[in-house]
């Protein structure tokens, strides 16, 4: 049985009964283009593809290798598929990838009507420095990211005050020598489980909701409209 780890070269060096680290090298060193590549020499610094320049790109930081970050600048018109990738500069730095960047031609870079990014200040310096004519556009994952984190702090205020109330009246009840028991909502929740086992449910759509969830929701934003708001918003 053919190892499911092994690299494709490995794995074909084993099916024709071939040393496979053997094969690999000599694919690299003889059979690709590898050597004779134009960017080789750089290319763990940058590459730019001004062939694929397009009107509307995206800009973003990714990890490739070894939780490294590499800035990346896509043609959205290819969706992620061949012909997308503008540039891969190594870095974040601005000064250095705008450096790199500008290596196109500024011709083809004043074309550029839109870009999109992150809300970065070194993102958006690049931006304008590299495509001076674009119009910067937020994206959205970004945007509704900071939207659930405000959500999800209302959320998290309201259970600290829930629990500082619940340990005053365990402490009230205690000096009065008695047991505190919490009052229960409808769904068997006291008001700090219900806070608590509310932080999913925010992050799912209504129509994802199972029945439970549905109930408890509703028990939520009726004891806290600005958490009711917040989701809304989001």
């Amino acid at each position: 049985m053919i190892d499911n780890s092994a690299t494709d070269s490995q794995t074909i060096g084993i099916f024709f009964g071939l040393n496979g680290k053997k094969l690999q090298r000599q694919y690299k060193k003889h059979l690709s283009t590898f050597n004779t590549w134009a960017p080789r020499e750089h290319a763990h610094q940058w590459i730019i593809y001004p062939e694929n320049m397009g009107t509307h790109l995206s800009i973003d930081e990714v990890a490739l290798s070894q939780g490294e970050l590499y800035t990346i600048v896509t043609n959205k018109k290819y969706k992620g598929k061949q012909g997308c990738l503008v540039s891969i500069v190594a870095g974040t730095k601005a000064d250095q990838v705008i450096e790199h960047i500008c290596k196109i031609d500024y011709k083809k870079r004043s074309r550029v009507q839109e870009i999109t990014l992150d809300m970065a200040n070194s993102m958006k310096l690049i931006s304008k420095k590299c495509f001076p004519r674009a119009i910067q556009v937020t994206d959205r994952f970004h945007v509704q990211k900071l939207a659930l984190q405000a959500m999800q702090e209302i959320r998290i205020k309201h259970r600290w005050e829930a629990m500082d109330l619940e340990n005053q009246l365990t402490l009230q009840a205690k000096t009065e020598n008695r047991t505190y028991l919490p009052e229960l909502l409808p769904n068997g929740d006291s008001i700090k489980q219900l806070l608590a086992r509310s932080r999913y449910i925010l992050y799912k759509s209504r129509e994802k909701w199972t029945q439970n969830q549905n109930q408890r929701a509703q028990l939520l934003f009726g004891l806290f409209p600005d958490i009711k708001k917040a989701y809304s918003l989001s």
